[in-house]
């Protein structure tokens, strides 16, 4: 029998956010990831189970079916738009103290680049598995990332960019922050991005998917 974590994952992985939304088309007028977290907190459910068999069971599929062409980008939007409306009820858990954060990400596009759809999925796929996320936005230079680092005491710094133009920034703000801060890991994506070139600047890890920079940054927490 499928449980309501079950029904919650399910509903991430298919981009059902609520009762009232048309997608997916099969599940038209069926509770979504809202309804069903609300109906489980109700019931007992404990957040961190909710966070665990539920969001992040279901934000696993996602990133496994995107990373293998199964699925594409509007999907993932519609799967991280349902994960955020489970999250507007756990959130007040991980604030009070009651849910543990994994630990602190700082994220943000580089500077001369305003892109910031791969960067909010990428946060929402890390948010999704228990990570603080830091989120300062675009066009954030080294001053703005050393700042943060200063402040929040991060495990990770991710560092996005979409054009060639601006992907040249990276080099100069990983320089800098690994300059100050050499314990904290520097995490690079982007479409224009390769591994070699992170390697060449000096980044910790690059990857090509959401999936696989929480896989780094899982291993790394344990």
């Amino acid at each position: 029998m499928e449980t309501i974590l079950d029904q919650i994952a399910v509903c991430v992985e298919r981009g059902k956010v609520n009762v009232q939304s048309p997608h997916p088309a099969d599940m038209k007028g069926m509770d979504g990831a809202d309804e069903l977290t609300k109906k489980a907190l109700d019931s007992g459910v404990v957040p961190g189970t909710i966070l665990s068999k539920a969001l992040i069971a279901g934000m696993q599929v996602v990133g496994q079916q995107f990373r293998n062409n199964e699925i594409y980008l509007p999907d993932v939007l519609m799967a991280a738009k349902a994960m955020t409306a489970s999250m507007e009820y756990l959130r007040p858990y991980f604030q009070s103290g009651e849910v543990k954060h994994k630990g602190k990400v700082i994220i943000g596009t580089v500077a001369g680049d305003l892109h910031d759809i791969g960067k909010k999925i990428v946060s929402m796929f890390f948010e999704g598995d228990g990570w603080d996320v830091i989120d300062l936005g675009v066009d954030v230079n080294f001053d703005k990332y050393l700042q943060a680092i200063k402040e929040h005491h991060p495990y990770a710094v991710g560092l996005s960019a979409l054009l060639t133009t601006t992907m040249i920034n990276m080099e100069t703000i990983t320089s800098k922050i690994k300059a100050k801060y050499p314990d904290v890991k520097v995490m690079v994506g982007g479409a224009p991005l390769t591994k070699e070139y992170a390697e060449r600047i000096g980044a910790d890890m690059y990857s090509p998917d959401p999936q696989g920079a929480l896989e780094y940054l899982n291993a790394g927490a344990k």
